[in-house]
């Protein structure tokens, strides 16, 4: 499809191409033809003008022309409208070779955004319909199993359901990181930034994820200083929900996650630290793709998720035109150094 599409793309980058072209060729030979034309007459007048008094001796010819050697040769200029005619079909041709050839480059550049968007919009939908069918299955399944089992207490028909209202709060999440990241697609186009103190946010996340943290045991420290930003307060909380979060989820029992902040010019830098399993060097650079988890072997708990996350947060660092870095030590813990500007 997008080969057919760069061909025709291709066909129109010429066909502009070569209408200017020859357009501004017509142009340049009548120009040029009606200029040797007119020097020719204007010569012809100045000789005859001055003809009684220069040339008295030099008779006209039988048709009353001057002899060929006091006017410009027909034969010569129309030899030379020739060569400027080939000359422009010359040139013309060089232009047509290299339009081609420079219009199925630039059309290749031009449709490599639309196809690379194109192929990751598949590719999501391909991830997020098989993540949307793993917890649908299993909850048709369960289901299906129960109402035939004729014996079922009660116990386990809530356990059944407890089950399930587990898979659901599992899509539930699913769905709103999927809206979350169509929200973010448009590149922040519809979002309101303001002024918004990092210290002030911090502890609205920290808030959110104490829970977690007291649940796990979890040591959770700040080294937050306030510092006013412009930036879109609700993908700023989002953003570092997400870091802290998996932080907490990727830390054992007992462990540590700290949060710092540090100006630094035109530039807030955040760093997200964690005692936790760490990441191997070959999951480092797939980390912030959508739905990729890396391996879990390293855990002796399953830990609940989809792989969005990262992807979003990365999404949301890219909007506020940010950058993200991250360094991980399998077993020892892993740093992500965000880097925000102040003003947009």
């Amino acid at each position: 499809m997008f080969h057919s599409a760069r061909i025709k793309l291709t066909a129109w980058y010429l066909l502009i191409i070569m209408t200017i072209s020859l357009s501004f060729s017509g142009v340049i030979y009548r120009a040029s033809t009606f200029e040797l034309n007119r020097v020719e007459r204007a010569q012809r007048q100045r000789i005859e003008r001055g003809w009684p008094e220069r040339f008295q001796a030099i008779p006209f010819d039988q048709q009353g022309e001057l002899p060929r050697f006091f006017r410009l040769d027909p034969a010569l200029i129309e030899e030379t409208k020739k060569r400027l005619l080939l000359f422009l079909v010359m040139v013309n041709s060089i232009i047509l070779v290299t339009s081609a050839l420079a219009g199925y480059f630039l059309a290749g550049r031009t449709l490599e955004p639309i196809e690379n968007a194109l192929e990751e919009q598949k590719r999501f939908v391909a991830d997020a319909s098989h993540e949307l069918r793993t917890p649908l299955t299993a909850l048709k399944t369960s289901m299906e199993v129960a109402l035939r089992d004729k014996k079922m207490t009660l116990v386990q028909a809530k356990d059944l359901v407890k089950d399930n209202l587990e898979e659901i709060n599992s899509l539930q999440s699913l769905s709103n990181k999927l809206l979350s990241l169509t929200r973010y697609q448009s590149n922040g186009g519809s979002l309101v930034f303001k002024e918004v103190d990092i210290k002030e946010v911090v502890g609205k996340v920290a808030k959110k994820i104490s829970p977690l943290t007291k649940e796990k045991e979890i040591k959770f420290e700040t080294e937050v200083k306030s510092q006013k930003i412009i930036a879109n307060e609700e993908g700023l909380e989002e953003m570092l929900l997400i870091f802290l979060d998996n932080a907490v989820k990727y830390t054992p029992r007992g462990g540590k996650v700290t949060v710092l902040t540090v100006a630094s010019g035109k530039w807030l830098v955040v760093s997200v630290r964690d005692t936790g399993i760490g990441m191997a060097k070959e999951d480092l650079p797939h980390i912030f793709d959508r739905f990729y988890r890396a391996d879990q072997s390293r855990s002796k708990e399953r830990v609940p998720g989809f792989g969005l996350g990262l992807s979003l947060a990365k999404k949301i660092i890219e909007i506020h035109k940010g950058t993200v870095e991250v360094e991980s030590t399998v077993g020892k813990g892993t740093i992500f150094t965000i880097k925000l500007p102040v003003r947009q």
